[in-house]
């Protein structure tokens, strides 16, 4: 999962011009990480869940208590401690469902976007039935050549494949100017709300 824009509903899905058209008419998510805070049943999370929120969608990924039991420091120990947490994180998404389903809906209603689950613990994270969201674009033949080779060597299935493995490699590689850049847009929406004095 892409680590950027997290707690608090920060990011460019929180409303005001950013994105332009594409947004401006939808609802501001300062106050999600607090309505979440007073909406989410008490003991789901060992702290407040990690938010992330884009045009289309928040992410809501707590962390659960640690699994117990003696995992030997041993491939075959920490084998067992990753499969005792996937087992515990399983459970948790099904005994929660009804209630996450019901959240959703008034988080959806709310801010006007999807709502998707993820839990964490320790290392191992899962993320529950997140969108995937087709987005168009025109690429000319020198970056259609570049995705049919990432095709034609098997790292990709498709174009589509291609083009969605170089965004996380990008993300994953550049981390630091991303975060940059979020953090330059912020003031931009900051300078923007503002207006001339």
């Amino acid at each position: 999962m892409h680590k950027g824009w997290h707690g608090g509903g920060r990011g460019p899905g929180r409303g005001g011009a950013r994105g332009g058209w594409q947004q401006a008419d939808l609802p501001d998510t300062e106050d999600l990480a607090a309505w979440l805070s007073g909406r989410l049943p008490d003991g789901w999370f060992t702290a407040a869940p990690e938010v992330t929120v884009d045009r289309e969608e928040i992410v809501i990924v707590g962390e659960l208590s640690p699994v117990e039991g003696d995992f030997p420091d041993t491939d075959q120990g920490r084998a067992e401690r990753a499969a005792a947490a996937a087992g515990r994180i399983s459970r948790f998404r099904e005994e929660t469902r009804e209630a996450r389903i019901d959240v959703a809906r008034q988080a959806e209603h709310r801010y006007q976007r999807k709502v998707a689950w993820g839990a964490r613990i320790g290392e191992v994270e899962e993320l529950f039935t997140t969108a995937s969201v087709p987005v168009m674009t025109r690429l000319r033949q020198p970056e259609r050549m570049v995705l049919d080779t990432l095709v034609d060597s098997g790292v990709a299935r498709s174009r589509s494949d291609a083009l969605a493995w170089a965004v996380r490699l990008v993300g994953r590689n550049a981390d630091a100017w991303l975060a940059d850049l979020r953090e330059a847009m912020a003031k931009v929406d900051e300078l923007r709300t503002k207006g001339p004095e």
